[in-house]
């Protein structure tokens, strides 16, 4: 049967069913449901197969995406999931975690007029209904090499690393530090965006794929990185950024200031059952809590607070509501669950004595952009106000901070601390020492877990050019 080409008119746009405010705050599982086959059918049959598809170019990893869409609309979902696949490694976590709306449905030709294709939503159907069918991932062709490679981070850059080398025959040993892979999939994003069973589902995945995972292994600690040179044939670093951005102002070390990734961690550490010695449970209960920072990491840690059952929480952030960096659908779960937000207020101090009892801030108004395209807030004189707080939590970001080994293995770094990797060329994101290659947020900033996946499958690529194969 033809396909309908006005199909997007008579079918509007429907998100899964989304777990009302009231009782999603008591539980830290996931907030969204999924298609069936009809829906997510029906759904993608809106798709106007657009000869120049905005929506692969705006996508970090150019998914195929109206050609899976069309996929799924004639019901072919084991086929949808082996071209997801081609494109991304951790297509059902991109589903439920990338910012849709400020990449492919953002670009969606649909998107101002009828509402954009769910892209989003049926990413994760496919791959969550394709595995719960037994669907895994064709490995008869693959011919091993003999080849190993050590990769350091089991997180997205780590995972989508290990994804491509085992599709080219070259067996790979995952490194972690922490007690499950996944890196901050795990344990810096709350269970209520990604529940941590679908982490591990990727994790079986992997390991039918012919991937070892060592974990609660420091690298430079636990195992020497020369042992790692010596033992492999070449060294992928995916480990992240886990140094906080400080405000730079007074107050930031009383008692009742977090930092968010501890917060977060934390967090999940108890809702894993895990040892809380290495990650202390911070528990916000009762107490009136600040956030600042306007990412995704403040919002997590807005709806957190709100979890635990903090008194009152107030995001403040120093530009406009418009210019945020987190997603829109986390700032509208935000609001939602409760969360305030203050808007044009840039932190001055955190004030109290033996512990935090309020943050100054001082409105401001948007000027001139700055280096980075941005326009940069201009604090308006005689606005400052005192927000009261018993808690604060500082979420301004992370940056990279190399380890000492770096320089011992000539690992250069430019002065941010992000490695130094060669950006073209035949054997993309080597590093100045030509075994040891690395991608994701060390490379290029903290960013998206797309753009992670991205890197770890372009390094991969790269490492199987170095090694011949």
């Amino acid at each position: 049967m033809a396909k309908h080409p006005l199909q997007f008119l008579e079918v509007p746009r429907r998100d899964p069913e989304k777990e009302d405010a009231e009782h999603r705050v008591g539980h830290y599982g996931e907030i969204y449901g999924s298609y069936d086959g009809a829906s997510a059918a029906a759904q993608a049959g809106r798709c106007l197969a657009c000869g120049n598809p905005y929506c692969e170019w705006q996508c970090p990893v150019h998914n195929y995406i109206p050609n899976w869409l069309a996929l799924i609309e004639e019901g072919k979902l084991f086929e949808a999931a082996e071209l997801s696949h081609q494109t991304n490694s951790l297509p059902e976590i991109c589903g439920r975690v990338c910012p849709q709306d400020r990449l492919c449905e953002g670009a969606c030709t649909l998107e101002d007029a009828n509402g954009a294709v769910t892209i989003g939503s049926i990413e994760k159907y496919i791959t969550d209904e394709a595995i719960s069918q037994g669907w895994r991932p064709d490995m008869s062709h693959v011919n091993d090499t003999g080849k190993r490679v050590a990769i350091v981070g089991a997180g997205p850059a780590g995972l989508g690393a290990a994804d491509v080398l085992a599709r080219n025959g070259i067996r790979s040993v995952v490194f972690d530090a922490y007690p499950e892979i996944g890196g901050l999939l795990t344990y810096g994003i709350p269970p209520f965006k990604l529940e941590k069973q679908v982490v591990r589902k990727r994790r079986e995945i992997l390991e039918g794929m012919g991937v070892q995972f060592v974990l609660n292994t420091r690298i430079g600690d636990d195992k020497p990185f020369e042992e790692l040179l010596d033992e492999f044939d070449a060294v992928f670093l995916g480990m992240g950024t886990y140094e906080y951005v400080t405000g730079g102002f007074a107050g930031e070390d009383l008692p009742g200031v977090y930092e968010a990734l501890p917060y977060l961690v934390g967090n999940v550490y108890r809702e894993l059952g895990h040892d809380e010695s290495e990650a202390p449970y911070i528990d916000l209960e009762g107490r009136n809590v600040v956030v600042l920072g306007g990412g995704d990491t403040g919002m997590d840690c807005n709806r957190t607070a709100i979890r635990q059952g903090a008194a009152s929480v107030t995001c403040a952030y120093r530009r406009d509501e418009e210019n945020m960096p987190g997603s829109r659908r986390e700032v509208a779960n935000s609001k939602e669950e409760g969360v305030n937000f203050l808007f044009n207020r840039q932190p001055l101090e955190i004030i109290g004595d033996d512990k935090v009892t309020g943050v100054r801030v001082i409105e401001t108004k948007l000027g001139a952009p700055g280096s980075d395209g941005r326009r940069r807030p201009e604090p308006i004189p005689g606005t400052e106000t005192i927000l009261p707080a018993d808690a604060v939590i500082i979420a301004f970001g992370f940056r990279p901070d190399p380890p000492a080994w770096f320089k011992d293995h000539a690992i250069d770094t430019l002065d941010s601390g992000r490695v130094l990797v060669k950006s073209m060329g035949v054997v993309p994101y080597q590093t100045s020492n030509p075994k040891v290659f690395a991608g994701g947020d060390m490379v290029r900033g903290s960013d998206l877990v797309v753009t992670a996946v991205h890197e770890g499958r372009e390094a991969a690529k790269g490492i199987a050019r170095f090694l011949r194969i």
